[in-house]
């Protein structure tokens, strides 16, 4: 990474009752739709493998607070570690993602900062 540019954390999102949704689907049209999805996606990544750190999908949800933990569900599907000159140079390499295929998608990105100490 340049030491001019920072890291980015990207969150790529779809709301839990699209992907309850998207299980419904006829099993045909959903894996059209799924390679259609890849196909692009690959494309992008390509196209924008010199900003990537990495990409993760998301899994199940542990939610851990003062009570205990418990099983959660949010809509993070998955992570990006992505590098930048700015958080609006960021922003701008993912307007167009294959990833706004998808009803009420939505990608949020968001800089990484070191911690003190």
């Amino acid at each position: 990474m340049a030491s001019d540019q920072q890291k980015f954390l990207v969150l790529f999102l779809i709301p839990a009752a699209v992907m309850d949704g998207w299980a419904q689907t006829d099993p045909a049209e959903k894996k059209a739709g799924e390679e259609k999805l890849k196909g692009e996606w690959d494309r992008w990544m390509n196209e924008h493998s010199s900003m990537i750190l990495s990409t993760e999908a998301a899994g199940k949800t542990k939610r851990v607070t003062s009570g205990g933990v418990a099983d959660a569900r949010n809509d993070i599907i998955i992570a990006s570690i992505v590098q930048a000159d700015s958080h609006d140079a960021a922003a701008k390499a993912f307007e167009n993602h294959p990833h706004f295929q998808i009803p009420q998608a939505s990608i949020e990105i968001m800089p990484l900062k070191q911690m003190g100490g």
